[in-house]
């Protein structure tokens, strides 16, 4: 055992803290890295820690930490993080954020398998791509299909054994029964207005308003559309001199880097779901 990772929330209350950093010191292990919340607001405390033995061939049975975790009712998960969980990517015709994370998955910057794509168009469309090995799966979406196509969705997830549910610019909207399904797991990127616009052609909306900023949002998906728990954002000035075509560029650039941040951060074990919002530990 090299380094594991520690994720815990509950209610709080006095001695998580002194509990859990006595526990690792008495089993052997330093702590790397620290990081914990009091929310105020709803009285929950979340906690991130990182730790590695002191001596080499120490080892940490998940089930030690079952005391410590029941005396304070915490849900909590003890990680390898060397552990590459496998990805599945939901893309449609917009293919910049599907290119961004192939790259980023292929030079180590996301430590993720890719299970497979699925898009809801041709092979042909992304034949410009170098998808190398990873599996590609077309299915195509019609009202009439939408719950055949789903299934098959829901089908190749849990054949693949993918962890994890990237919507990259997927233009498609999820039925409320494979969001549950996917709940905690599915992570959407949208472009996000100060007003918001909706429907076609956002950036030529945001254009004619002579909006000054422009931004995307990383959530994850909840049957609330473009409203689940916020993960990353980020926005960009803008000027009149911009053109709409201007602001579709910058909005792609924004939703490559807003979308890879909120993946890493999900890898990383640093994001933590507390009702509509979450808990982000900055890495």
């Amino acid at each position: 055992m090299t380094t594991a990772i520690l994720t815990l929330s509950c209610h709080n209350r006095p001695g998580i803290v002194g509990a859990v950093g006595n526990f690792l010191y008495e089993h052997g292990f330093d702590i790397r890295e620290a990081q914990q919340f009091d929310d105020r607001a709803s009285g929950q405390f979340f906690m991130r820690v990182v730790f590695a033995p002191l001596d080499p061939g120490t080892t940490l049975p998940p089930a030690d930490f079952t005391p410590i975790a029941s005396q304070f009712g915490m849900n909590w998960a003890i990680t390898d993080p060397t552990h590459r969980p496998r990805a599945m990517i939901l893309v449609s015709r917009f293919d910049h954020c599907l290119v961004d994370l192939l790259y980023r998955q292929r030079t180590g910057e996301l430590p993720m398998d890719i299970a497979g794509i699925i898009a809801n168009h041709e092979r042909g469309t992304y034949e410009h791509l170098d998808l190398d090995s990873i599996p590609f799966h077309h299915l195509p979406i019609t009202p009439d299909t939408k719950m055949e196509q789903e299934g098959e969705i829901w089908r190749l997830v849990r054949e693949s054994g993918a962890e994890l549910v990237i919507l990259a610019r997927y233009m498609q909207v999820l039925s409320d029964a494979l969001v549950a399904k996917l709940a905690g797991r599915c992570i959407n990127i949208h472009h996000s207005f100060l007003p918001g616009f909706k429907g076609a052609k956002p950036y030529h909306q945001a254009y004619a308003r002579g909006v000054k900023l422009i931004g995307a949002t990383a959530h994850y998906v909840t049957t609330a559309l473009d409203e689940g728990p916020i993960i990353e954002q980020d926005v960009e000035r803008i000027s009149h001199g911009d053109t709409p075509e201007v602001l579709v560029r910058k909005g792609r650039d924004i939703e490559r880097r807003v979308l890879a941040r909120a993946v890493l951060f999900h890898l990383e074990r640093r994001v933590f779901i507390s009702g509509s919002k979450t808990v982000v530990f900055p890495g």
